[in-house]
């Protein structure tokens, strides 16, 4: 494997962009795959590091997440042989594999529904999503949404009602649309 095209400057900036894109992702992992906070904590900080130490290793373009999962999974294979099967962590390697298998299968699930979420999103009137933006992401109260939207605040619910409606069969119709090549 060719090492990454990034010069210095430019290697630690791809590397902080990706890690903070999909941090969260790896955290979750970490953290849903060991019994103790503090373990997880110092286990996916030596994710990071070992991330950083073999960023010259990972591809551009080729899946980030799935490979800072790949080095976790060894960070805890390697802490729990390091624990010698603590009597407070009774999973095993079989198990914690099956596990993580079990979180990629359904974080790609997550992520095409994201996917289409976003694509049911842009088919909305913009004043549709300025509303879905303003409850959603701004996290604004319904008194807020009904003065910027000139609305009743019963008007407010009800037409979040038809979005949600709205947004739930397009995403079920876009999921259970066969798959085109």
């Amino acid at each position: 494997m060719d090492p990454t095209p990034f010069s210095p400057p430019d290697r630690d900036e791809a590397y902080l962009r990706l890690l903070a894109e999909h941090e969260r992702a790896l955290a979750t992992y970490v953290y849903s795959l060991v019994n103790s906070p503090a373990d997880a904590a110092d286990i996916l900080q030596e994710c990071k590091l070992s991330m950083w130490r073999m960023f010259d290793r990972f591809e551009p373009g080729t899946d980030f997440r799935a490979w800072g999962r790949t080095i976790a999974i060894h960070q805890i294979l390697n802490f729990r042989r390091a624990a010698k099967r603590r009597p407070d962590s009774p999973l095993d390697r079989e198990f914690i594999e099956a596990v993580a298998a079990e979180i990629d299968r359904r974080s790609d699930h997550l992520d095409r529904k994201a996917d289409v979420l976003r694509s049911c999103l842009r088919k909305l009137p913009a004043d549709h999503r300025a509303i879905v933006v303003w409850r959603y992401y701004d996290e604004c109260e319904i008194a807020d949404i009904a003065t910027r939207s000139q609305r009743t605040e019963e008007a407010v619910y009800r037409l979040l009602s038809r979005i949600r409606r709205t947004l739930n069969d397009c995403i079920r119709r876009q999921l259970n649309a066969p798959a085109t090549p």
